[in-house]
């Protein structure tokens, strides 16, 4: 099993082009270009995620990177297999592709900017239900909320006192921005993500 992240960035054509280079170097880090991530059509982008139990961390680290810059996207994250492996990700194929590539052609009708579907509906009820109330807070983060999310997912092994001095603030800051963003719900709903998940690829 893989999973496949397919997204957009969100009224991109009433911004400058400033977000396309902010995209590509969040992208680098989940391996190259074109074969694992690709940016196409001018503002649509895709990633295959190798481990799909760390999919679900890895579109929220994207979203708190774009939200860092006064962007954020709409993506789906899609799971199954890969039947065609091709030079370019945009042209590699299997149910992970299908399954990412549909779901995102109902997001904006859905007005969400995230979901996934793994082709267990019981498990992607369940799941999606989560993330839209994730959402609530996630689509809401400023600038400060944002980048401590990125940093802390980033720094997993970090305590307070050091995610603060890479973000230059004290620790009482540092514990003021965790509140605000929400982090311990979202690494609440990772740890049940990943749970679920490793008993799909159990099966």
């Amino acid at each position: 099993m893989t999973s496949v992240i397919t997204g957009d960035i969100i009224g991109s054509r009433q911004q400058s082009e400033h977000w396309v280079e902010g995209l590509k170097k969040i992208l680098t880090q989940f391996g190259n270009t074109p074969s694992q991530w690709e940016v196409y059509r001018g503002d649509e982008f895709q990633v295959e995620i190798k481990n799909p139990e760390d999919a679900l961390l890895t579109a929220i680290l994207i979203k708190a990177h774009l939200r860092v810059l006064k962007y954020d996207a709409r993506m789906s994250i899609g799971f199954g297999d890969k039947t065609h492996n091709s030079e370019k990700i945009s042209e590699s194929n299997g149910s992970a592709f299908v399954n990412s590539g549909e779901l995102f052609e109902t997001l904006k009708k859905q007005k969400v900017t995230l979901a996934l579907r793994t082709g267990d509906t019981a498990i992607d009820a369940k799941l999606n239900l989560m993330i839209r109330l994730a959402l609530t807070f996630m689509d809401n983060w400023l600038v400060q909320a944002a980048e401590f999310i990125a940093i802390a997912i980033e720094n997993p092994t970090l305590s307070q006192e050091e995610l603060g001095q890479k973000l230059g603030i004290n620790q009482a800051a540092v514990s003021r921005r965790q509140k605000r963003a929400h982090f311990d719900l979202v690494i609440d709903l990772d740890s049940y993500f990943r749970k679920q998940i490793k008993q799909l690829t159990d099966l």
